[in-house]
């Protein structure tokens, strides 16, 4: 006998049917969305490993503003490419998802680790429709976010600073110092020689 499921009446404050994003710029049509995304899909997973030109010249097309020497890994995500930026001689590692809702701003000689997470959209709790809500991330010249990292929307990481690995960053952390836990916090002063 297979069990009946009905619809229970909620019990929360919580009412999904009433979600509206009509008010949110997406920057692009939903044809050029939706091409950016086949591509991406087809297009980066089968370019070689250490052709990182294939991936930046697409990027590019679809209005990234990409500097000098950047490396991009096949398995990167951007959501929308035409909100990225990022500086020269900056590497972005696999698996890493740019979920760029908002503006990302990826600096100068800085490396984006394996499966980090840089996220610009979330939800208002206290909304009963829980609306959208983006803010920028700005990683300024210098950081390594090291592996499994997840970047909140709003958050600016400041020059030179490290963010351990597997760390929460909720807020902006302070320029030359190396960072992790969860939540993220400063622990020690970032010598460099």
């Amino acid at each position: 006998m297979v069990p009946q499921f009905r619809a229970a009446e909620p019990r929360s404050l919580v009412d999904l049917r009433h979600y509206d994003q009509s008010h949110f710029d997406r920057g692009r049509s939903g044809w050029i969305i939706l091409l950016w995304w086949f591509l991406q899909a087809i297009v980066f997973p089968i370019t070689p490993h250490s052709l990182h030109l294939p991936r930046i010249w697409l990027l590019r097309l679809f209005g990234a503003a990409i500097g000098e020497g950047v490396m991009i890994r096949p398995t990167a995500r951007f959501t929308y490419p035409w909100k990225v930026s990022i500086g020269d001689w900056s590497w972005i590692g696999d698996d890493v998802v740019i979920y760029s809702l908002d503006r990302v701003h990826i600096g100068s000689h800085c490396v984006i680790s394996q499966k980090s997470y840089l996220c610009t959209g979330s939800h208002d709790i206290r909304d009963r429709a829980f609306a959208l809500k983006t803010a920028p991330i700005a990683i300024e010249d210098g950081v390594w976010i090291a592996a499994d990292c997840f970047i909140a929307p709003g958050v600016t990481i400041g020059a030179n600073a490290v963010i351990g690995a597997r760390s929460t960053v909720f807020k902006s952390m302070p320029e030359q110092m190396v960072c992790w836990g969860n939540p993220c916090q400063p622990q020690a002063r970032r010598e460099l020689t």
